[in-house]
C-alpha cells in the first residue's frame, strides 16, 4: 500500500496536446508531485520543453520522445549532483514552448511618419502591415520573457514586437529617399530593409520574424484629395476639348437645365442670324442693300525712345525724329528703341536709318 501511494506521487508521462492558436508558452501542471527518473517526455514537432530547476534554466529539449536519466540531462545532473550516483525524484518546473509560426499579426504606425519627399516636399506618410513570428531560441525567450508566467499567449509580446516594428518602419521610411508616387512599386523591397533591422533587436528575445509584409502605405486624406485632382486635371487634358465634349453631351439630355439654357441660347443666335439675313423692317434680302461695313482703322503710328549721355527721352514720333535728324540730334550711332525691338540698337541697324539717309551733309568749307 506505502508503495502504491509512493508510485502515485510521482510522474511518469510528460506531454502538452495544445488546442490553442495563440499559446507561446505553457506550464506543465505537476500538483506538487516530483518527477519520477526514468520518466517519459514527448515533445511533439513544434514543441520544445525547457526545465527550470530552482529558478534557473536547466535543460531544454526538441521535439522527441526521451527517458529522464543523467545521460541526458547534463544540467540537471550538475544541478542535482546527481553525478555522484545519488539519483531520486526530482522538482522542477517544466514549461513547454510552442516553436511554430503564429501568421497574420497586426502591425502599423500609430502616428504619422515625417519624411521628405523629392517631388512634395515634407510629408506625413502611415504604413501598416502584417507580419509572423517563432521562437527560436526557447531557453532565451523563456529567461527574457516568460519568467514565471504559467501560460503565455502571443498577444502578450506582440506589443512589444509591434514598438519594434514601428521604430525601424518610421527610420527606413523616411531615410528611403523613394518618392511617395513610387513607393507602392517597392513595398517588397522596403518590407526586406525592415525586416533585416528588426532581426537583432527581436532575436534578443529568442525570436524571429520569417514574414514580414507591408500591405499599405498611405498620405493624409487631405493631400490625398489634392493628388486625385491632379490626377483629374491630367486625365481631361485640353480643358476647351472637355468643355466643348460636356457641351455637346448637354445638348443630348433635352431635359436637362443645360440643355435647355444651351437649346434656348441656340435659339436666340439662330433668330439674330435670321434677323440679320432679312432686310430692314423683317424685308426679305435684296430688298435694299446693307451698308457696305466701315473701312479698318489705320494701324498705330510707331514711336520711339533715344538715350544719350546716360538718360533716356520720348516717345518721339517720325517727324520729330526727322527733325532731330536734321538738326543733327539724332545720327547713325544714337540709340535708340521702339515696343517689340529686343534692347537698345544704334539707329542705324533700324528702320530710322532711311530718314538719315535723307539729311544732306554739311556745306563744304569754302
Amino acid at each position: 500500500m506505502v508503495f502504491d501511494f509512493l508510485k502515485g506521487e510521482f510522474i511518469d508521462v510528460i506531454s502538452w496536446l495544445d488546442d490553442t492558436r495563440d499559446t507561446m508558452v505553457w506550464r506543465f501542471d505537476r500538483r506538487g508531485q516530483a518527477i519520477k527518473m526514468g520518466a517519459k517526455l514527448t515533445v511533439r514537432e513544434g514543441q520544445a520543453a525547457v526545465f527550470i530547476h530552482e529558478g534557473q534554466l536547466a535543460d531544454v529539449f526538441g521535439p522527441g520522445l526521451y527517458m529522464l536519466e543523467t545521460n541526458n540531462m547534463p544540467i540537471m545532473t550538475t544541478l542535482q549532483h546527481w553525478d555522484h550516483g545519488f539519483q531520486s525524484p526530482f522538482k522542477s518546473e517544466v514549461y513547454f514552448v510552442n516553436t511554430t509560426r503564429f501568421n497574420d499579426q497586426k502591425w502599423g504606425t500609430k502616428n504619422p511618419i515625417m519624411a521628405r519627399d523629392p517631388e512634395f516636399g515634407p510629408v506625413r506618410l502611415r504604413a501598416f502591415g502584417t507580419y509572423s513570428m517563432r521562437v527560436t531560441d526557447p531557453g532565451k525567450f523563456m529567461t527574457e520573457i516568460v519568467g514565471t508566467d504559467g501560460e503565455f499567449t502571443a498577444d502578450e509580446i506582440s506589443f512589444q514586437v509591434r514598438n519594434i516594428i514601428v521604430q525601424s518602419a518610421s527610420q527606413v521610411l523616411a531615410k528611403s529617399g523613394i518618392p511617395v508616387l513610387d513607393m507602392a512599386a517597392n513595398l517588397a523591397d522596403l518590407g526586406k530593409i525592415i525586416a533585416n533591422a528588426i532581426a537583432p533587436q527581436v532575436g534578443e528575445y529568442g525570436l524571429s520574424i520569417p514574414e514580414f509584409y507591408i500591405e499599405n502605405i498611405s498620405l493624409p486624406e487631405e493631400v490625398e484629395k489634392a493628388l486625385d485632382k491632379r490626377t483629374s486635371m491630367g486625365v481631361v487634358g485640353d480643358l476647351n476639348r472637355y468643355m466643348q465634349y460636356n457641351a455637346a453631351e448637354s445638348l443630348s439630355q433635352p431635359g436637362s437645365a443645360m440643355g435647355s439654357a444651351m437649346g434656348a441660347g441656340m435659339g436666340m443666335g439662330m433668330g439674330a442670324s435670321m434677323a440679320q439675313n432679312m432686310g430692314p423692317w423683317g424685308a426679305q434680302p435684296g430688298a435694299a442693300a446693307a451698308p457696305p461695313p466701315p473701312p479698318p482703322p489705320p494701324p498705330a503710328a510707331k514711336v520711339w525712345h533715344l538715350a544719350v549721355d546716360g538718360s533716356t527721352s520720348g516717345p518721339f514720333g517720325e517727324g520729330d525724329l526727322a527733325k532731330a535728324a536734321a538738326e543733327g540730334r539724332l545720327t547713325r550711332a544714337t540709340m535708340v528703341w521702339t515696343a517689340g525691338q529686343d534692347g537698345w540698337k544704334m539707329a542705324a541697324e533700324t528702320e530710322l536709318a532711311r530718314l538719315l539717309d535723307q539729311v544732306p551733309p554739311p556745306p563744304p568749307t569754302p
